[in-house]
């Protein structure tokens, strides 16, 4: 039985994979990667980005200098069209990740009940 299960989440990873949303979502990233001033702007965002998460996550407090070099690195790399692009494409697919994560834990949900309340 177990088997099935598998044998479905491989079906649906070659799902995604083959999807409009993850092939241009890798077309842009492709892109941003053959660009190394975009690159190193890009690499930049997402230390910036995973500094701040793992302070959150540890309890530790951000300092409003972090928050607004935060928001400096975002407005930055907003203004860059093939990241901006990147990162609308990264936000549809975790959206439609998030869509899917609902129809699996959906039998779950019924069972138990709504967690959202």
């Amino acid at each position: 039985m177990a088997g099935n299960f598998y044998d479905a989440a491989y079906d649906l990873e070659k799902a995604i994979r083959e999807s409009e949303e993850y092939t241009r979502l890798k077309g842009l990233y492709d892109e941003v990667n053959a660009d190394e001033s975009a690159k190193r702007m890009f690499e930049n965002f997402r230390d910036v980005q995973l500094k701040l998460q793992q302070k959150q996550m540890s309890g530790e407090e951000i300092t409003q200098g972090e928050v607004e070099q935060a928001q400096k690195t975002v407005a930055l790399v907003q203004q860059h069209e093939k990241i901006s692009q990147l990162m609308e494409a990264e936000q549809r697919m975790s959206m439609l990740i998030g869509e899917l994560n609902k129809v699996i834990m959906k039998p779950l949900e019924e069972l138990y009940g709504s967690v959202e309340g």
